[in-house]
């Protein structure tokens, strides 16, 4: 079910441009960096999501 949540979840259109920012800053940090905060790529979009809102 949450892929489908995730699927379908559409950030609101003000928030679009920080959703796409914060998604190109979390595409573009290396595998260890990831490591070391203990994200994954399938976690990108919630991450960016939450991102975008604050």
């Amino acid at each position: 079910m949450g892929f489908f949540t995730e699927m379908f979840a559409r950030p609101r259109p003000q928030e679009h441009q920080r959703y796409r920012a914060a998604l190109a800053l979390l595409h573009s940090m290396s595998s260890t960096e990831r490591a070391d905060i203990g994200i994954k790529p399938a976690d990108f979009p919630r991450i960016a999501r939450e991102m975008s809102i604050r």
